[in-house]
């Protein structure tokens, strides 16, 4: 009997990563590795397992109700990690001894929710998280900031706007209006505002609390408010109408907003938004969102804010901490969207025709040299048709060929062809690669000028 052939599929929500894709990833992780190197930040890992008990109850209901969990083989009872900000105070708690304080932290790592796909989410997906613990300052809030900024000015995915807010600004509006006691499901309910509008909040905020309906309207009305940071904040005053966390809120947004601009931060790319909210419980001051202006409907794709109580649930020593994280995949699945995504499969600057296999030894030599000159180079196995190798270079998305025979190499030259616009001229290797290099960095560098 012929053996049955497994279906090769992916599980739904889970995915393959071709090479474009997979190298588009790495340029976005290593442009964000560079950008948060820049301001101090360190690398870390964690383990992709935690017991449960410390991922339990640290997110909010839904990341518990989404977080994948089960018995191992020692029947401990372990969960994978739904974000990297848990594992972070787990990790910060256990070796607050050898870290210095303020400790500045970059993660980059996959994380894994049982939530329903859609565009931009998944349930395995890639975070790319900085942090700063055991500092108050607002310092670390502006710089937080300007990180993202930064960040999305190197991705280069088109015009963005990074949206700010403070948790004591919405906290102290709730307690003026004797809400306190439902804090925390009417910032989830605000969470939703963008996505499911005003009307359906208030008959939610109405629906869980149980308030009059014209409470809960009042509450999406004072956050409502729009305009620029300045006049904006020239209302919150108002809004905070003497509450002492709303007001303590209030003057952190001018400070943060008043930093940001200081240090050169175009207006059109930062904006006060009162509906920002970050629907997970650990959020005491600073939130923001980044939305593409090309693209907001995927959302944000770079959130985080400040979390003062964090570590209390594994430490007696609290420490204060503020970071925001880059959705990777979120980020690709915009670009895509927008066609900013490039198709090129390979990170070969050139490829090498094998003309004649009786010049094998030559070709591995010529490779060898452009390698050692900080060149990616890839010689074609096979001595084929020289079309089709030129093809596969195409194929590829390889910008040069370098194609020579027992007549360029006797005469000590190469020709070198650019696919963009068929350019080919012969350059001379008598005194070794250094003029090959220097045409091929130039025609990478400058299409069009080689």
């Amino acid at each position: 009997m012929a053996k049955q052939l497994i279906d090769a599929r992916t599980l739904k929500g889970f995915r393959d990563f071709l090479p474009d894709r997979m190298m588009l990833r790495e340029s976005i992780l290593e442009t964000a590795r560079r950008v948060y190197r820049s301001y101090g930040f360190a690398p870390i890992d964690t383990p992709a397992l935690e017991l449960f008990e410390v991922l339990a109850g640290k997110g909010s209901e839904e990341t518990d109700r989404q977080m994948y969990h089960f018995r191992d083989a020692g029947d401990r009872h372990v969960g994978m990690r739904f974000d990297l900000t848990i594992p972070l105070a787990r990790f910060v708690s256990q070796h607050s001894n050898e870290l210095g304080l303020p400790f500045k932290r970059y993660h980059m790592a996959t994380v894994w929710r049982g939530e329903a796909p859609q565009a931009g989410r998944f349930r395995e997906f890639m975070q790319c998280d900085f942090d700063t613990i055991g500092t108050t300052s607002i310092v670390s809030d502006i710089e937080t900031v300007l990180v993202v900024h930064d960040l999305f000015a190197a991705i280069g995915a088109g015009e963005f706007q990074i949206r700010v807010n403070n948790r004591k600004v919405l906290t102290g509006l709730l307690n003026r209006l004797s809400l306190a006691e439902h804090s925390t499901v009417i910032l989830r309910s605000i969470d939703k505002l963008s996505k499911i509008g005003d009307e359906a909040v208030v008959g939610e905020i109405t629906d869980q609390t149980g308030c009059p309906i014209d409470v809960a309207a009042e509450v999406v009305r004072l956050l409502s408010v729009t305009g620029s940071c300045r006049e904006i904040l020239e209302q919150l005053p108002a809004i905070a109408a003497g509450d002492p966390t709303a007001l303590a809120g209030v003057q952190e947004l001018e400070q943060l907003v008043s930093g940001v601009m200081a240090a050169g931060v175009s207006e059109s790319r930062v904006a006060i938004d009162l509906r920002i909210a970050r629907g997970l419980d650990y959020y005491t001051g600073t939130i923001l969102e980044t939305f593409l202006t090309a693209h907001p409907g995927i959302g944000s794709v770079c959130s985080g804010g400040r979390y003062d109580d964090l570590t209390q649930m594994f430490s007696k020593n609290p420490m204060p901490g503020i970071g925001a994280s880059l959705g990777l995949d979120r980020m690709i699945a915009a670009m895509e969207e927008l066609g900013l995504a490039p198709t090129q499969q390979s990170p070969v600057d050139v490829l090498i025709v094998q003309f004649d296999p009786a010049l094998m030894t030559r070709y591995l030599q010529l490779a060898s040299s452009l390698r050692a000159a900080g060149l990616a180079v890839e010689l074609f196995p096979e001595a084929r048709k020289v079309g089709q190798q030129f093809k596969y270079a195409s194929r590829k998305g390889i910008p040069l060929v370098i194609v020579a025979g027992p007549e360029e190499f006797a005469g000590n030259r190469v020709e070198v062809k650019r696919l963009s616009d068929g350019l080919q001229t012969g350059v001379s290797t008598a005194e070794g690669s250094a003029e090959l290099v220097t045409w091929i960095r130039k025609a990478l560098a400058e299409p069009g000028v080689a």
